[in-house]
């Protein structure tokens, strides 16, 4: 026969902890080392970080070297104002100037709700709508040739320019 007693579990004494071998303890004077070197370069990193901004400014006064010439098309067609980007394309490409785009650009929608009826029917409505197409090229660089070919172009009724110098 079996008793209780022996089936209780007897709760694990677990053996004291020594003290830290001199081994240890180097190991843990390594880590804080590295810990301080850590520590020293982030202080660094903060004067590299002045030095990046010093690197920036000099990045803008190149940008400001480099003209950009930026055209931006409107136009109420669609097809009438791919043709005449590809116009001006083609004579920014003839004087052998570096462009970037056509980009489109969302269209613009205007929408008009008006009454049919001028007294009564206020329910009986009309929408109208005029649908603005947007292009945007941008020209690197341009030669005077290549602005003065510009200025020359004659592009066809409809279409709207704005021209800017970056």
């Amino acid at each position: 026969m079996v008793t209780k007693e022996s089936k209780t579990k007897k709760p694990k004494i677990l053996p004291k902890k020594k003290a830290i071998p001199s081994i240890l303890a180097s190991d843990k004077k390594k880590e804080i080392k590295k810990v301080k070197k850590i520590v020293s370069s982030k202080k660094s990193t903060s004067s590299i970080g002045k030095e990046k901004k010093e690197k920036k400014t000099t990045r803008a006064e190149s940008k400001k070297e480099r003209i950009i010439l930026r055209i931006r098309v409107r136009a109420y067609e669609s097809k009438i104002l791919d043709a005449s980007v590809k116009q001006i394309i083609d004579t920014a490409m003839r004087y052998d100037a570096e462009i970037v785009g056509p980009v489109p650009l969302p269209t613009e929608i205007k929408k008009y709700t008006v009454n049919r009826a001028s007294f009564i029917y206020k329910n009986s409505r009309e929408q109208f709508e005029i649908r603005v197409h947007k292009r945007l090229i941008d020209i690197i660089n341009p030669n005077p040739k290549t602005v003065e070919a510009l200025t020359n172009l004659s592009l066809p009724s409809g279409v709207n320019i704005d021209v800017k110098m970056l």
